[in-house]
Formats: C-alpha cells, structure tokens, sequence
C-alpha cells in the first residue's frame, strides 16, 4: 500500500470517528432535552389526567376544553391513564385518542410503587402493538388511597431521533465523501516533492552523483530532509571523489615505479650482454661489472625507497621515543659538509630541541632535505638550515638561494616520482622518491612541511613538529 493512500485512509478514519462522536453527542443530547419535553408534558397530564379518570361520564376521548385535553390541556394523541388502588386493582384506564383508532398502550408491570418521599417517579416502558414505547409518571394521590398512572407515546420522539440519525449519516457520509477528494488532491500536492526526490535518487543511483534533491530548505520538513540529503550527497560525492584521485595517484605511482625499475634492469640486462662479449677485454670487462653494480645499487636504494612509503602509507604509528632534534640536524649537516666540502652550507640551530618520534626516520628527513637543496642547486648556492623552538613546536627550515620552482611544478614535488626535469634525466640523481618520503614521514609525526618558493627566489623546507620538552635556548655554528 502506498504512503498516499495511507495517510488517506488514515484521515478519512480520523475524520469518521470525529463525525461518529459528535453524531453519537449530539444524539444523546437531543434524547435527553426531548425526554426531559415529555418528562414536563406529564407533570402537566397529571391533573387533566386525574379529572377525566374521575369523570362520571368516563370519555376520555372527547375534548373537554379550549386546548383539546380536559381542563385545555394539549396532550398529545394515545396519552394513556390508569387509576389504581393500593392493591395495584384497576380502577380506571383510558387514553386521550381524539377519535384515533387501535392506538399503542404501554406494558404496565401488575406492581407499581413509588419511593417513599419521593412523591412520583418518571421510567420508560415497552408499548403494545408494536408501538415506540411510552414515558411513565406514577404519582401517589394524596388523600385517596389511589395510583395515578400518566403515559405519554415517545413516538414523535422517536422520529425526531430518528430524522436526526438520517441526517447525520448523510451529511456525514457527503462530509467522508469530499475530504477524501479534497485529502487526495492535497496529499498528492504535498507529496510531489518526495516524488521529485525519487525521481533525483535514481538518477543518483545511476551514477550522476552531481544531482540535488528539491526543494532544499529549512522552512518545512521535506525541505529539512532535502538539506540533509544533498548534504550527505556532498559528502558521498566528495568520497568517490577522493577515492578516483587516490586509485589515479596509485595507477600514476605504479606506472612510475614500473618505468624507475625498468631503467636499471634494462642497463643491467645490457651490460650483463657486454660482460659475455668482453671476457677477452679487461677494460670492457671493468666497465660492465662496474656499470652493472651502479645500477643494482641504484636499483636497491629505489626498492627501499618504495618499502618505506609503502609502510608509511599502511598507516602504522612510528616508534615513538624522545629524539633530540638538534643533534639529528647537527649529524645531517655534518655528512653533508662531508659530501660536498666545496658547498657553503650553514647551520643556526636551538642548543636541544626534544621531539617524540623515531630517530632514524627523522633522520632520513633531514637528509633528504639537505641532499635535495645540494642536488637541485648550482654549486655556488647558499644552503642554511635552521631549527627553533616556539609555542610547542620545533621548526626546521632548509633554504637555498638556488633557481626556485614554478608555483604549478611546487605544488607536485611532494608527489611520488615527481621531478621537475620533465625530461626524466638522471644527470641530478633520485628518482624522485626524496620528498615524498619527506611529507610521509612527517604526517605520520604528526607535524606538517611545506614549500616555499619562486622562480629566482630560491626554495625554502619548512617542517614543523611538536615539541617535547622545555623552550630551547637559541645557539649558532
């Protein structure tokens, strides 16, 4: 069953049991202002009803006063009367029919009495032929040891309530009958916009995921439930999004591994023919050997290049134990003045610097900024490395005054396999693996490294770490 014809099912029975509980109200409301009418008509019969049952003439069909009734009292038709003795013996019985025949009586029990004190009491009794029944006074007569007996037929009662009936079930059944149009319709209007949401959904099932439910807006509860979805859709499209980048970053970084690794095994592959050829020719013998343990190194240094990313890229949380930042910097700087005596390297660096991290790893960081400021810049560049302390972070900044990056080629260097020789020429080393590294492992320490950088103005590292430890006293070399 559908939401339409649910919900108009369930206000047409709304509607119904309200109509059914003011019909039955106003039933019960009429019955008792017309019962307490004839309750009223036969305190009045009382009276006229005595005088004719004591009449010596005992007619009590004939009208007997202005009014119709005896005295001119207005009584209705087949008003009945009985006198009794004590003994509930029948004296006298009549009724007021104005030449009416085979009128109703009503089905006295043999035993009437009235409570003591009470004076008289009202009830309602069966009539006879079928009749709609009678409204009962029996009153004790003062003075005379005798029962009167007033009934009065509910017969104009009964077809007043009965009218009332009719009519109720018709008004109510044109009332059901136009609030379903008019519930139809409204639903229908009212649901056109969850409609219109299936409509998006399927065709966002379907792969548009660029597609926004309407009406979107906080004003109505379908227009809440619109917002809530397209934000949900953003995010579900900001997912696919994210996961089409990563699985292209993972087909670029394949591809790339592929090429870097092919190159190596190519000459391998090429000098191992030229070792066959020259076992006669110690020189080209030397050469292919030689050439052949160059690039299985370089090879090697590749493969462990691409096991660290791999680690760092599962996730896993780096051994986390106190490192003085100070004496890695310190360490690094040495090996490079070592490697490149000729290079004028500087160092400014805090007296210690603590972070919690793993020692070798921040080590590697170090080195790879150094080895790429040295690589990528002409011999005569300046290199300076810095490390402070402030506000609970360390900072190391490796800077050079060499050529400096494009801003679109700056934006990549932290891509695996990016170099900004599109050439792919080795001449400047690395296989474009350094920085990458760089980035890795510092996000797994919870830091962050940025770039710096302009054509002419050379390039500037920044990492930043979290401090462990009291500030660091500045110090120079």
């Amino acid at each position: 069953m559908s939401l339409r014809t649910r919900l108009l099912l369930a206000v047409l029975a709304c509607v119904a049991a309200g109509l059914l509980v003011a019909g039955v109200a106003t039933y019960l409301s009429l019955r008792g202002f017309l019962l307490e009418r004839v309750d009223a008509q036969l305190q009045d019969a009382r009276f006229p009803m005595a005088s004719a049952l004591t009449d010596s003439a005992g007619v009590l069909g004939l009208p007997s006063g202005p009014g119709g009734g005896p005295g001119g009292a207005n009584l209705p038709p087949g008003t009945y009367g009985q006198l009794r003795d004590t003994s509930g013996n029948v004296i006298s019985a009549g009724s007021f029919d104005y030449g009416q025949t085979d009128l109703p009586t009503p089905a006295l029990p043999a035993s009437l009495s009235v409570p003591s004190g009470a004076g008289y009491r009202i009830f309602t009794a069966k009539a006879t032929l079928g009749g709609s029944g009678f409204r009962v006074l029996v009153e004790n007569v003062p003075g005379a040891s005798r029962v009167l007996i007033v009934a009065i037929p509910l017969n104009e009662t009964r077809q007043t309530l009965g009218r009332l009936v009719a009519i109720e079930v018709v008004v109510s059944l044109v009332v059901l009958g136009a609030l379903a149009v008019a519930a139809w319709l409204l639903i229908k209007r009212d649901l056109r916009p969850l409609e219109a949401m299936a409509v998006t959904a399927d065709a966002i099932a379907a792969g548009d995921l660029a597609r926004r439910v309407q009406p979107a807006e906080p004003r109505t509860e379908v227009g809440r439930l619109g917002l809530s979805l397209n934000t949900m859709l953003s995010r579900i499209e900001e997912a696919f999004a994210e996961r089409a980048a990563t699985e292209e970053k993972l087909r670029r970084f394949l591809a790339d591994a592929s090429h870097e690794l092919r190159t190596p095994l190519t000459s391998i592959r090429g000098y191992s023919e030229v070792f066959e050829r020259a076992k006669d020719d110690p020189e080209d013998l030397e050469l292919a050997m030689r050439r052949i343990e160059e690039e299985s190194k370089r090879m090697g240094v590749m493969v462990e290049e691409l096991l660290v990313l791999a680690r760092l890229g599962e996730g896993r949380e780096p051994e986390r134990a106190p490192v003085d930042l100070a004496r890695v910097v310190d360490d690094a700087v040495s090996d490079a003045r070592a490697a490149a005596p000729a290079r004028d390297i500087v160092l400014e660096r805090a007296a210690a610097v603590d972070v919690l991290g793993d020692d070798h790893q921040l080590r590697q960081v170090v080195a790879n900024l150094l080895g790429n400021a040295l690589r990528h810049t002409p011999s005569e560049a300046h290199v300076r490395v810095l490390l402070s302390a402030r506000d609970g972070y360390a900072t190391l900044t490796v800077a050079d005054d060499g050529p400096g990056l494009e801003p679109d080629v700056a934006a990549k260097v932290f891509e695996p396999f990016y170099r900004a020789d599109e050439s792919r020429a080795r001449q400047t080393g690395g296989a474009g693996l350094g920085l990458a590294i760089v980035a890795a492992i510092v996000e797994a320490h919870d830091g962050t490294v940025r770039l710096d950088t302009a054509p002419g103005a050379g390039a500037t590292f920044t990492v930043t770490l979290p401090l462990l430890g009291a500030e660091a006293r500045p110090e120079s070399s």
